[in-house]
């Protein structure tokens, strides 16, 4: 089990189409902040942040040449950190994510 995560983690970037698709979903709750805060709701929307943070860096990662596993790693490694840190909020209670 170990060395498939190793080996899925540390895999060689995808390339421009899936990081133009991870960068566009990004650009798209970036958005959607936005527009919560215009309207004066941004505290209900912070979460949205957090998985902006964990798109654009699973986008950086893939945008990177092959040659670059390791850095591509380590930045789908801390993607998927601040996503579980997004999930784990409700259960740890950390209200300053989720709003409350």
């Amino acid at each position: 089990m170990l060395s498939y995560i190793t080996e899925v983690l540390f895999n060689e970037p995808q390339g421009r189409p899936l990081a133009l698709f991870q960068f566009g979903v990004s650009l798209t709750l970036l958005c959607m902040f936005v527009y919560a805060w215009s309207v004066g709701d941004a505290g209900a929307t912070r979460w949205l942040l957090f998985i902006v943070v964990g798109t654009a860096l699973s986008g950086i990662a893939e945008s990177l040449p092959e040659s670059r596993r390791q850095s591509a790693g380590v930045l789908r490694f801390a993607g998927i950190l601040v996503l579980l840190i997004l999930v784990a909020a409700p259960f740890v209670d950390l209200e300053f994510i989720i709003g409350g």
